[in-house]
């Protein structure tokens, strides 16, 4: 006989002990997912700040192209929104497909079939956006598709969660055991007869139980028949600190930061040696990414031909440093004939004049090149 069978053979059982008082709580560890939605969002608020350029005769083209980019990919998107939706699916499928509608709307595929070939390119089939489903078939050259990694990072995450998810929930489960509050009630059922009295005492028990769950303090009356008794409270015994499940979890996010070579120091936010691990950040994690994405972008919307004479498209990163504190170092640039005015503007997102003087290259005199008279080479 099972435990429910004797409450359903005695009701006075099953008054006493009540389902309903038996707490019955799902673990749930949300570290994963909370570690993964981390870095992920951290690269595409990263990505999201770039600024698509198409660069003509060393000149920014603004057109459709450029509209699309930066500002409405379509019409329910921002463009910030967008990208970071495309990171999102890049990272956390490996790979991203962006189709062009009729309407010339940039869209993200939720769901699609590739048939891949050897010697001619691949098709998209049922290519799915919300809850449309296209009946044509796409080829490779008329999608833009970013491919993140031969590595499917979701299973490589999921394998790193094993060990360190049965650790969290171990210590998860500790803690709540060392400071579970356990307490009993006596009733006496004599006194609450009938159907109308075991349901207002069934409401008691519930208040009473609400009020010490959820109060610091709670005040409740003493009733006839009735003998609330606590056995334990507070931190009792010794053991792992809360500190542990803390230092498991950073240890954690920090396999998932390295995975996707994002420097563990950022995502805790230290501060110590923040702009060299931020430099580290750009240049390990960032700029793969964006070269993934200015290729494919390159290979889809600029004629070969095109590109061979000069045309290109061109992801601009955010930059980490203001450009105040780069001051020093663009008076160093110009002085030395390296850039003039314009290419230097550009590098810096700012428009070109069009001014002579931001046209022409030069020099100061400390880097003037020394010329040897005749004499002086015949002594030596």
């Amino acid at each position: 006989m099972g435990l429910f069978d004797v409450f359903r053979k005695n009701k006075e059982l099953e008054q006493m002990y009540d389902l309903d008082l038996i707490e019955s709580t799902s673990e749930r560890i949300h570290q994963k997912k909370l570690a993964v939605q981390t870095c992920v969002d951290f690269i595409g608020r990263t990505v999201s700040q770039s600024e698509f350029r198409v660069r003509k005769d060393k000149k920014t083209v603004k057109d459709e192209m450029y509209y699309k980019l930066n500002v409405r990919p379509n019409q329910n998107q921002s463009a910030a929104i967008f990208w970071q939706t495309v990171i999102h699916k890049l990272i956390h499928d490996s790979e991203c497909l962006i189709i062009k509608s009729d309407s010339d709307d940039l869209l993200i595929a939720d769901d699609y079939n590739r048939i891949e070939y050897g010697l001619v390119e691949d098709l998209f089939k049922d290519v799915t956006i919300n809850n449309f489903t296209f009946q044509r078939t796409f080829r490779m050259s008329e999608v833009i598709f970013i491919e993140y990694s031969n590595v499917d990072l979701s299973r490589l995450i999921d394998t790193v969660y094993d060990d360190y998810g049965e650790l969290i929930g171990r210590l998860l489960e500790f803690q709540k055991h060392k400071n579970q509050i356990r307490a009993s009630v006596d009733v006496d059922t004599t006194t609450q007869k009938g159907e109308e009295g075991r349901n207002r005492l069934q409401k008691f028990i519930n208040d009473l139980y609400g009020a010490v769950r959820t109060k610091a303090f709670a005040i409740f009356p003493q009733q006839k028949g009735f003998k609330y008794e606590e056995h334990s409270s507070g931190a009792v015994g010794s053991g792992q600190s809360v500190e542990d499940v803390t230092k498991a979890a950073n240890d954690f996010m920090n396999q998932v930061a390295k995975a996707l070579g994002i420097p563990p120091s950022l995502i805790h936010g230290e501060m110590a040696d923040v702009e060299k691990q931020t430099r580290n950040f750009m240049f390990f994690c960032i700029d793969p990414i964006i070269e993934k994405i200015s290729d494919e972008l390159n290979n889809k919307f600029i004629e070969k031909k095109d590109y061979l004479n000069g045309e290109n498209l061109e992801v601009i990163r955010p930059s980490y440093r203001d450009i105040f504190d780069l001051a020093t170092a663009i008076d160093k640039i110009i002085a030395t004939g390296v850039m003039n005015g314009d290419e230097m503007r550009d590098k810096f997102k700012l428009p070109e004049t069009g001014e002579e003087i931001h046209s022409r290259y030069v020099m100061t005199k400390n880097y003037s090149e020394v010329v040897e008279s005749n004499e002086e080479s015949q002594e030596r």
